[in-house]
């Protein structure tokens, strides 16, 4: 019965839409995480009787046919790169991007990776890198003696020495776009790498058009909704139950059948 192997394929991406879900709930504390969402389109079709071939005189056409689809596939996991909230921290080297744009980082075998989780510290010799070490491009190095960072919206970074009141320039951030966000390659750990999908990186400076300003001491947060992630879960639920349900009735069909044949 196709029945059975429709329902299957029903079965398979609810499994699937599910595990989705659950990893957007896994994640709803990871810092500047991007939901995703699946995305399914329906299968081939089995002609049973075209539309518009000539009726059993051969005089009309027939106006509609009989076309059985065969269940579903599954087409995309789209990451939905919409903005986050920003939660205040306190933190000089936490920076939340408000708007498009992603940080750029060099990772240790030196490919251009990007991040929009920008909880910044600095290393041994005072250079501004991500949580696992990778540096910040630009590169931003902070004398020793600090006392104070100040980085503005526009992304300008500004050191105050020990025994100095004015505040010196060390650096300018830059940020990258991408013509299409959904194309990056997640790579895990908030980073995410350059696809011929997502097209070139295009960089520009915090604050000019098309680019989101930089706010220190923020951090931007998930962008997972709860109460719409437990309502998708349960539909997903509700409709896997329903393919099974399918299969459950396929089957008790087949077993009349063959007992009528006994």
């Amino acid at each position: 019965m196709r029945a059975l192997t429709i329902a299957a394929t029903g079965m398979t991406a609810q499994q699937l839409n599910v595990e989705v879900i659950a990893n957007n709930i896994a994640n709803i504390n990871t810092t500047a995480f991007k939901r995703a969402r699946a995305e399914f389109t329906d299968l081939l079709y089995q002609v049973e009787r075209g539309a518009g071939v000539p009726n059993r005189g051969g005089e009309n056409a027939v106006p509609e046919g009989a076309q059985l689809g065969l269940g579903v596939r599954t087409t995309a996991i789209r990451n939905l790169h919409l903005q986050g909230g920003l939660a205040n921290t306190g933190n000089r080297l936490d920076l939340a991007l408000n708007g498009r744009g992603w940080f750029q980082v060099t990772s240790s075998d030196g490919e251009s990776l990007y991040t929009r989780a920008g909880s910044f510290n600095t290393n041994a010799t005072g250079q501004l890198v991500t949580t696992d070490g990778y540096a910040v491009e630009p590169a931003i190095t902070v004398p020793d003696n600090t006392v104070e960072i100040t980085i503005n919206q526009t992304g300008q970074v500004f050191a105050r020495l020990g025994g100095d009141s004015v505040p010196q320039e060390l650096g300018q951030l830059t940020l990258a776009n991408f013509a299409n966000e959904p194309g990056l390659d997640p790579l895990g750990g908030n980073l995410y790498r350059e696809t011929p999908a997502s097209g070139a990186a295009v960089t520009g400076v915090p604050g000019d058009p098309g680019f989101a300003t930089v706010q220190q001491g923020y951090l931007e947060t998930s962008n997972v909704d709860p109460v719409k992630e437990i309502t998708q879960l349960i539909a997903a639920q509700r409709a896997y139950e329903m393919n099974s349900k399918v299969i459950q009735a396929a089957d008790s069909m087949a077993g009349t059948v063959s007992n009528g044949l006994r």
